[in-house]
């Protein structure tokens, strides 16, 4: 297998040079011929780079521990699944997924070259060029397919502990299916510059890349955020980690790009910027990459320090003046078409989305680089921790929401003011009983910290986005019932269907005030920690848990102990619950199980801490309000996208930008909003 997969590297290498320069050569001479040549190699790469992935797979699955990879990340107790998940579990194999996944879009894209042959031809060369990078990182920088030296081990050193778990044989390649799939729209982007492509056709062709890759790269955050609530035991979801703030970054800009196109879409506006906000996203995944595998920052995410962090730098400086120099080259062509006739109009709502989106991510960023900058400064490295990220992102979290409640509700150029009292009437309304009634229920800012404080905020922005959101599918829905005599939800589905993208949107939007909704419960967050012995109980909130038990288990792969909780509420069992901690045998390394009881109101979330020195297990308690909340809104965003792809049932006619009405969407509406 070893040879297998060094010889398909090499191969691959070669032919990705091969679609590079042979398609550059042939877009300059303009040579139909030799571009389908360097098609047929790029496709051709594709097919190698799957024979060395699977080459590596078949290696972890037979235990070929004369790998140093498969020695290095697997051994022979690991479950199957973990060890078909070796394969991007160790800094080698990781990167030979981002060229598997980037090969796999570059066929894809290729094979669906006749969308626009031209246009697609210089994409491929741009896919080809960070292939070839890949695939020179995989060949001499991190090769996986290393031979151990000497005598070769019976078995290997094992998997991480952190990394047994279901969710991490999903979650990274959804990140990765994000963060590689951006190359696309970047290709795009680029090649459309450099063309000086007419007209918004090479954003039609690529916006179904870019929201799935959204999508992908929107699941592999929260999928990382469930793993790290489920295995790292400290009662959270999200720690502000460099590298969880490395997949946020590009997710902040790609956010901002899906929303601002649409106004270059509809009025030829920021174009520029949106030609920015695309490199910036390709950009920052690519530093993502970097920083995840470079050891630049410390991180409990991140792969092994390693020399690799050059290479990463000399692309990324490669790429940054490639982009700006095409860009000085090319960019009369995106001078704007229109410019912004008022403040009160859903252009500036776009606009103020940017801005809040992009000191967002700058934020981060800043936050997230401040320990290397200061050490380069100072000489001593100074971090900054959730604190100073909350500080600064959750007030802007708060005007984000806003906006989202507002936008949908004004209309393009320039709203009237009696289009504003009567969009806003009845949500505003609704968004102030709110509040009483919140505030009745015992949500009282005034008695806690700024927490509270936000969370009241964003309880209420919510119920407000909620209303804007729903009055616009039932008026839409009205309309079109009392039209074909039907109910007011067969209605607002027939609406859905006509116009996927607007209405796919808003469920994205609902999605994501479900999620601030589960964000606003940590505000309430409590927990407790107690040595229980047989019979003892402990108290949490409503909750009272008591030891009744332990057990242990000892298996090939692992020896666990765990405490068996019997949960009472009132008075009355409810539940038992196992949290449970492992030793690993191959690593010596231990790992918890947490046992989470969750409902819409709270999770109840137990850890097994340790052992006192008596023996007594140490369990500590978690009382968490509203998280699954914050999972039941992800698979909001995940069917709002998945409606926003899906054609509309019939043909949209967009004839000219004027105000937002519910008519845009209706049959014998005076224009149809094409998915803003």
């Amino acid at each position: 297998m070893p040879q297998i997969g060094s010889f398909s590297l090499l191969l691959a290498l070669a032919l990705a040079m091969y679609s590079f320069l042979v398609g550059a050569l042939a877009l300059y001479r303009k040579d139909d011929l030799l571009s389908e040549t360097a098609r047929r190699a790029g496709i051709a790469s594709f097919v190698a780079v799957v024979a060395a992935s699977a080459a590596l797979v078949v290696g972890a699955l037979t235990n070929d521990f004369s790998m140093a990879y498969i020695m290095h990340h697997s051994n022979r107790a690991l479950p199957t699944a973990y060890k078909f998940a070796a394969l991007w579990s160790g800094q080698e194999g990781s990167l030979l997924f981002w060229a598997l996944l980037l090969s796999t879009y570059g066929f894809v894209l290729r094979i669906r070259y006749k969308v626009d042959p031209q246009l697609t031809a210089y994409a491929s060369v741009v896919i080809a060029a960070v292939q070839v990078f890949f695939l020179l990182l995989v060949n001499f920088a991190a090769h996986p397919f290393a031979i151990v030296t000497g005598t070769i081990p019976a078995d290997g050193n094992g998997l991480n502990p952190l990394l047994q778990y279901p969710e991490m044989v999903i979650h990274p390649p959804m990140l990765y299916l994000g963060y590689v799939g951006v190359t696309v729209p970047f290709a795009f982007a680029l090649s459309a510059l450099i063309m000086k492509y007419p007209g918004e056709k090479w954003i039609q062709i690529t916006r179904r890349w870019t929201m799935v890759t959204w999508l992908f790269l929107t699941c592999g955050i929260f999928l990382g955020m469930h793993w790290a609530y489920s295995v790292l035991g400290w009662g959270g979801y999200w720690g502000w980690d460099p590298v969880e703030n490395a997949s946020l970054l590009p997710w902040l800009t790609g956010t901002a790009f899906l929303h601002s196109v649409m106004m270059q879409e509809k009025r030829g506006m920021m174009k520029m910027w949106n030609m920015w906000l695309i490199f910036t996203t390709f950009f920052l995944a690519i530093f993502g990459t970097f920083l995840t595998r470079s050891g630049v920052v410390s991180s409990v995410h991140a792969f092994a320090q390693s020399g690799i962090g050059v290479w990463f730098v000399w692309f990324l400086a490669l790429t940054a003046a490639t982009c700006i120099a095409i860009f000085m080259l090319n960019f009369q062509h995106l001078k704007t078409e229109n410019h912004l006739d008022s403040l009160v109009s859903r252009e500036s709502s776009f606009l103020f989305n940017n801005l809040l989106l992009l000191v967002s991510c700058f934020a981060v960023l800043w936050g997230t680089l401040f320990p290397v900058i200061s050490e380069a400064v100072t000489g001593s490295k100074v971090t900054v921790g959730a604190p100073f990220f909350n500080r600064v992102n959750v007030p802007i979290a708060m005007f984000l929401l806003l906006l989202t409640g507002v936008g949908p509700l004004l209309a393009w150029r320039k709203t009237s003011l009696d289009a504003l009292r009567r969009n806003f009437m009845m949500p505003a309304i609704l968004t102030v009983l709110s509040v009483v009634v919140l505030i009745a229920m015992g949500m009282r800012p005034w008695e806690g910290d700024i927490s509270s404080l936000y969370s009241l905020m964003g309880v209420a922005l919510s119920i407000f986005v909620i209303a804007t959101v729903a009055s616009e599918f039932y008026r839409g829905g009205r309309v079109i019932s009392s039209k074909q005599h039907t109910n007011v939800f067969a209605g607002m589905v027939q609406l859905t269907r006509r116009n996927t993208r607007r209405y796919g949107g808003y469920i994205v939007h609902l999605g994501v005030v479900i999620v601030v909704i589960g964000f606003c419960g940590s505000a309430f967050n409590r927990d407790t920690e107690k040595e229980l012995t047989n019979g003892q109980s402990m108290q949490l909130g409503a909750y009272t848990m008591t030891l009744r038990s332990a057990t242990q288990d000892d298996n090939a792969n692992y020896e666990s102990e765990a405490a068996i909780i019997e949960v009472s509420k009132h008075g009355k069992q409810i539940d038992t619950l196992f949290p449970e901690r492992r030793v690993y045998h191959a690593t010596n390394q231990p790992a918890t199980m947490v046992a989470n009881r969750s409902t819409l109101r709270e999770d109840l979330y137990l850890v097994y801490a340790g052992a006192s020195e008596r023996g007594n297990p140490i369990i500590k308690a978690h009382l968490n309000p509203l998280v699954l909340w914050i999972w039941i809104g992800v698979w909001f965003i995940i069917a709002g996208t998945g409606i926003a792809l899906v054609p509309n049932m019939q043909t949209v006619r967009v004839m000219s930008p004027v105000r937002a009405t519910v008519a845009e969407a209706v049959p014998g509406g005076r224009t149809v909003g094409a998915g803003d």
